[in-house]
């Protein structure tokens, strides 16, 4: 029997190294094979927000800041320093149930100024860069809708979306985070506490709010049409690989809503071009240059040629009425007004403009299915109200009817809507402005200094922040260049200080004077004059007047068609051009060229009753509207209004002093002449 031998000391520790070493790379390997299949797992249960975001049941926002860098110019002033910064915020359904159309609020605080945004789009289409410093609100695109946990096996690609937000952002020195104030999901029908905040990120689960009652419950997936001042429709008609046919459906709801001249644009989002439209038309028909956009490079055989557009953004405008029976390019209903939109009040036929076009799209959405509408819609007109568009919503395939006269009717492949609502003009940003005058007051009170803008103002010639300056009454019937003379010779005779340099003028292209004309025992009444001093002619025009609450005394509109209007525009008197005088003719030269240019007007006397605002006080300027419209645009009014004179009130206890003078004396002599006899 042989002896085993033992092992020598340093071969033994040797295998004992190389065992360590095998369990350490089985061990790493394991943990390794671990991170793949469950890393993912781990950093989210190391992230602040996963306690809450595994409890919650409805929608889990958050938002991560994620890094900045100084800006130039570098400044010592902290809250003056610009920083770029990074952020990305997201979106959960957590529900049993779709969130379609998900709508995200970002509070904003610090002067943000976003310069681009992955994964959402804004909701009120501003174009990059946008100055969200009073917060904004995100919408889904590509992906506006958020599928269920339930019906897509957990796919976390179909159930959230990620927003990345990029741009400049001002104070806050570092260490220091710069959240938003809040976030919160602004779908209406949910309820968001306040959000929880943890260093760098904030969040917080919105849920259902049981009190909420939907108007009308919704079996589809697709989302019910907005009411809003002006629609949109965007329908799909036919879809092919590689393009499709739509059609584009302008309705304006407003009452004193309308467009003239409207031009509307949009933004392609996947790179997508024009090839042929009917109805309309782009204002850059640039078909050669389309040979060196992105989508030359796939269709390299395509003759671009009679290719309408192919930019981003592309302008489009209604076709003259001219065109309406041309096979070629018109031919549709409800085409070729020359972009004139009235309120369906004035006329129900021309409160609908339509056209369509033809869409080549790009890869990844060569598919038939593989449909997005563009985005960041505007619209704009002559001297109309400033709307604010939306962004697109899925709703149910629009129904037309049968082309052959049939009584069936065909859904459109696809269907979205824009809606757009009418906002006010922020100051200095009007298309048109009012002046006050009174009988009680020989002066009249202008419309405010730049009350349209001052951008083509040279301020050392005139000052943009001085008041203006009151004027007599002829004055206004002359452009605002050949007013100075007038103005420094009304203010030398009140002994009124003329400031150095003059107040810039109002910029208007459109002025309105509401001149109260008399106030007597059973009623009052108003002399309206409408001055058009641009070189344009307005056809089918309207004014509309907001009153207080003296407007039940309304009786009458002499030279306009004046009517009542009903709710939301409570108050209001509607007022356009009788028969023959539905055009407010442009500025004219005078007789000579020394003389100042002659606006287009039309006027008319307004009456009202004391019957049912007894307690009316018109001197004291109860007799001015609340709100002034033309064509849709509120004007700017006046920051201050005529008042009685002080001649006048002196006059008032002078006549009564007089009076008891007179009665004294008559007294006085009555009784002498008693003694006497």
């Amino acid at each position: 029997m042989v002896e085993a031998v033992p092992m020598p000391l340093r071969r033994r520790w040797r295998v004992h190294l190389f065992a360590v070493a095998v369990v350490l790379a089985v061990v790493t390997a394991a943990r390794a094979q671990d991170y793949n299949n469950g890393g993912d797992d781990d950093d989210e249960k190391d992230k602040p927000q996963f306690k809450a975001q595994e409890a919650c049941n409805g929608a889990f926002l958050s938002y991560t800041f994620m890094e900045r860098t100084k800006e130039y110019p570098h400044l010592k002033n902290a809250t003056a320093q610009a920083y770029a910064f990074k952020a990305q915020a997201t979106v959960l359904n957590t529900m049993t149930e779709d969130l379609t159309a998900w709508q995200m609020f970002v509070g904003f605080q610090h002067k943000e100024i976003l310069v681009s945004v992955g994964g959402a789009v804004l909701l009120d289409g501003t174009d990059f860069p946008a100055n969200v410093s009073g917060g904004a609100t995100f919408a889904g695109y590509p992906m506006a809708n958020l599928l269920n946990s339930i019906e897509t096996a957990g796919d976390m690609t179909q159930i959230q979306v990620q927003i990345d937000i990029t741009g400049t952002q001002f104070g806050i020195k570092p260490p220091g985070k710069p959240m938003p104030k809040t976030i919160k999901l602004a779908n209406p029908g949910f309820r968001c506490p306040a959000p929880t905040h943890k260093d760098s990120v904030m969040y917080v689960c919105c849920v259902k709010d049981r009190k909420f009652k939907a108007k009308k419950a919704n079996s589809t997936r697709y989302l019910p049409r907005q009411k809003a001042d002006l629609t949109i429709a965007y329908d799909v008609l036919q879809a092919f690989g590689n393009k499709y046919m739509a059609q584009v459906t302008i309705d304006n709801w407003s009452p004193i809503g309308r467009l003239d001249n409207w031009n509307l644009t949009w933004e392609w989002k996947r790179g997508e071009f024009i090839e042929n439209m009917r109805g309309a038309y782009t204002l850059l028909k640039e078909g050669p240059a389309c040979v060196y956009s992105p989508a030359a490079s796939y269709y390299k055989d395509f003759d671009f040629t009679p290719v309408y557009n192919c930019e981003k953004r592309p302008v489009i405008v209604d076709l003259p009425p001219e065109r309406e029976k041309d096979n070629a390019v018109g031919n549709l209903p409800f085409c070729c007004k020359n972009g004139t939109l009235l309120p369906p009040t004035m006329d129900e036929s021309k409160s609908r403009a339509m056209f369509q076009l033809t869409v080549y799209k790009l890869p990844p959405d060569l598919n038939r299915t593989a449909l997005y509408p563009p985005q960041n819609w505007k619209i704009a007109g002559k001297l109309n109200p400033h709307y604010v568009c939306r962004q697109p919503i899925r709703v149910s395939p629009m129904e037309f009817p049968d082309p052959t006269g049939l009584m069936s009717t065909t859904p459109a492949v696809a269907s979205w809507q824009v809606a757009c609502n009418i906002t006010r003009p922020k100051k200095r940003a009007s298309k048109c402005c009012v002046s006050f005058s009174a009988y009680y007051n020989d002066s009249t009170v202008p419309c405010n200094t730049c009350a349209c803008g001052c951008a083509g103002n040279d301020t050392a010639m005139c000052n943009q922040n001085a008041h203006p300056i009151l004027l007599p009454s002829e004055a206004m019937l002359v452009p605002f260049d050949n007013r100075t003379a007038k103005a420094r010779a009304w203010a030398k005779i009140k002994h009124w200080r003329v400031p150095n340099p003059m107040p810039c003028g109002d910029n208007c292209g459109l002025s309105i004077n509401w001149h109260v004309m008399n106030n007597y025992k059973s009623g009052w009444s108003v002399r309206i004059t409408i001055f058009n001093w641009q070189d344009y002619t307005f056809k089918d025009w309207f004014a509309a007047v907001t009153m207080g609450d003296h407007y039940s005394g309304y009786e009458n509109v002499y030279s306009f068609n004046g009517t009542r209007m009903g709710k939301p525009f409570n108050n209001t008197i509607f007022m356009q051009g009788l028969p023959g005088l539905t055009y407010l003719e442009p500025i004219t030269d005078g007789k000579t060229p020394d003389y100042p240019r002659v606006p287009g007007k039309q006027q008319s006397v307004i009456s009202f009753k004391k019957k049912d605002a007894p307690n009316i006080n018109i001197p004291r300027g109860e007799g001015f509207p609340k709100r002034v419209y033309f064509d849709g645009e509120e004007c700017a009014l006046p920051e201050t209004i005529p008042r009685v004179s002080s001649a006048r009130w002196r006059a008032r206890p002078a006549s009564l002093l007089q009076l008891v003078t007179g009665v004294a004396i008559i007294m006085i002599v009555a009784v002498v002449d008693s003694f006497c006899l």
